[in-house]
C-alpha cells in the first residue's frame, strides 16, 4: 500500500472508531509510574477492568514495593475481571522489579526532564515492559506524540493493510502519528485500544465486522471466519461377517464330532482288550500245570 492511501486509510479510521466507541478519559494527576502500571493493567482489557484492577491493587496492597513481592498467582487473582489477568499480573510485577533493580526505588519522574528519545531508551531497560506499555507512558506520562497499539490493533490494521505482516510481527503500524495529529493523538490511541481488545476477544462479532468494512468494504473475503462447529461423526464398529460366524459353529461342531468319535473308538478297544488279557492268563495256566501220572 503506498504512502498516500495508508494515511487515508488511518484517517478514515479514526472517524469509523469515533463512532463506534466511547472517550475514556486518563486522569492527569497520576505520576510517570502510575502511568506505567496502569497501562500493564490496560495493554489487552477494557478501560473498565483496568480501572477496577489498578483500583484494586491501590487498595489491598500497602505500597508498590509489596506488589513488587507479591507472587504472580496472587496477584492474577487480585487483578479481578482482567481479559489476561495473568499476563497483566506478569508484566506488573516485572516491571516494578525492573524499576527498582535500576534506581532502588519507585520515583521515576525525573523522566518528564529527559527528551522523548532518551526517556523511551530508559523505559526501554526495564526488561519486561511491553512496546504498549511504553508508548503509553510516553503517550499520557511524558506528552510524546506516539500512538500504544495492543496485539488486537496491530492485527487489525494488518488486516485492513496499513501493515505488513513483517511490521506487524514486529508491533509496528508506521504512518499513524503522520496521519492524524498530536492534538488529537490521545483520542485516537484511545479508541485504537478499545479497537483492538474487541478485536482480540471478539474477532468474528458484529461490531468488529461493521467496523472492519465500515473502513474498506473491499476486505470483506479477509474477515476473520468462524470456526466448523461440526462434531466429528463417531465410527462405527464393523459386525462380525456371518460366513466366519458360520465358519466357527462348523468348526466348533466339527472338534466336537470328533471328540465324541474318539471317545466312542477308546470305548470299543477296551472289551477286547480285556478278552486278550483274559486269554492270556488262562494259557498261562495251562501251561503251567502238571499232568497226573
Amino acid at each position: 500500500m503506498s504512502t498516500a492511501n495508508r494515511q487515508e486509510v488511518i484517517k478514515k479510521s479514526f472517524r469509523v472508531l469515533k463512532k463506534k466507541f466511547k472517550r475514556h478519559p486518563v486522569p492527569s494527576a497520576r505520576t510517570v509510574l502510575e502511568h506505567l502500571l496502569y497501562g500493564c493493567c490496560l495493554e489487552n482489557a477494557t478501560p473498565v477492568q483496568a480501572d477496577e484492577a489498578f483500583g484494586r491493587l491501590q487498595t489491598m496492597f500497602f505500597d508498590w514495593n509489596e506488589v513488587r513481592v507479591t507472587g504472580i498467582t496472587e496477584l492474577t487473582e487480585a487483578m479481578g475481571k482482567v481479559n489476561d489477568a495473568g499476563d497483566a499480573a506478569r508484566r506488573l510485577r516485572y516491571t516494578l522489579h525492573h524499576v527498582f533493580e535500576a534506581h532502588y526505588q519507585f520515583d521515576i519522574e525525573y523522566l518528564k526532564k529527559e527528551n522523548i528519545g532518551q526517556a523511551i531508551k530508559i523505559l526501554r531497560s526495564y526488561h519486561g515492559i511491553t512496546p504498549f506499555v511504553i508508548n503509553y507512558v510516553v503517550r499520557h506520562g511524558l506528552d510524546g506524540h506516539v500512538v500504544p497499539l495492543n496485539r488486537g490493533a496491530v492485527a487489525a490494521f494488518a488486516l485492513l493493510k496499513v501493515a505488513t505482516p513483517r511490521e506487524a510481527k514486529q508491533q509496528k503500524v508506521p504512518g499513524l502519528e503522520r496521519a492524524i495529529t498530536k492534538s488529537r493523538g490521545v483520542e485516537f490511541s484511545d479508541y485504537v485500544q478499545q479497537f483492538g481488545v474487541a478485536f482480540d476477544t471478539t474477532p468474528h462479532g458484529k461490531l468488529i465486522r461493521e467496523t472492519l468494512l465500515d473502513i474498506d468494504p473491499n476486505i470483506q473475503h479477509d474477515l476473520p471466519k468462524r470456526p466448523s462447529q461440526k462434531k466429528p461423526e463417531p465410527t462405527k464398529k464393523k459386525a462380525p461377517a456371518k460366513k466366519s460366524a458360520a465358519k466357527t459353529t462348523s468348526s466348533a461342531k466339527a472338534s466336537k464330532s470328533a471328540a465324541g468319535s474318539k471317545t466312542k473308538s477308546r470305548s470299543k478297544k477296551k472289551p477286547a482288550a480285556k478278552k486278550a488279557a483274559a486269554g492270556k492268563k488262562s494259557g498261562g495256566s495251562k501251561i503251567g500245570r502238571k499232568k497226573p501220572r
